[in-house]
């Protein structure tokens, strides 16, 4: 059996204990009344790829960043965008191995419609990790 790292949780963790980001909302899911006052992030996996070969998991990672107008949320994806090539250099819970994050795209401009159109940047990272055999 083998042992994949939960990236979401991980990203949103390391995220978390960012001094940068003190007083911003991280989570894998925004509270159902969530009105874009504060800023947030929201990381979301959009599938992936298992690489057996190497025992990679290469996650599609979605990072949503709000803000209550859209210079905050831009702001706010600019801040997120520097501190995600820091996880390579980080030593994460249960040994997680990050090896690698690419940008694949953004930061770009959506509001979130389906939350009363609030400020929205998004951001897409693959994040490559090592997979573990269950101990």
């Amino acid at each position: 059996m083998l042992v994949f790292p939960d990236l979401e949780s991980l990203l949103a963790t390391f995220l978390d204990a960012r001094p940068e980001l003190d007083g911003v909302t991280v989570t894998t899911d925004l509270p159902l009344n969530f009105t874009g006052a504060t800023g947030a992030v929201l990381i979301t996996r959009m599938g992936g790829e298992f690489r057996d070969d190497e025992l990679i998991d290469a996650a599609r990672i979605r990072v949503d960043a709000y803000g209550p107008a859209k210079p905050a949320a831009h702001r706010l994806a600019l801040l997120v965008r520097g501190l995600l090539p820091l996880l390579p250099t980080t030593r994460h819970a249960e040994g997680v191995l990050v090896s690698e994050v690419v940008e694949e795209y953004g930061p770009v401009w959506f509001t979130d419609s389906r939350r009363g159109h609030i400020a929205r940047y998004v951001t897409k990272f693959r994040v490559l990790a090592a997979v573990r055999p269950a101990s």
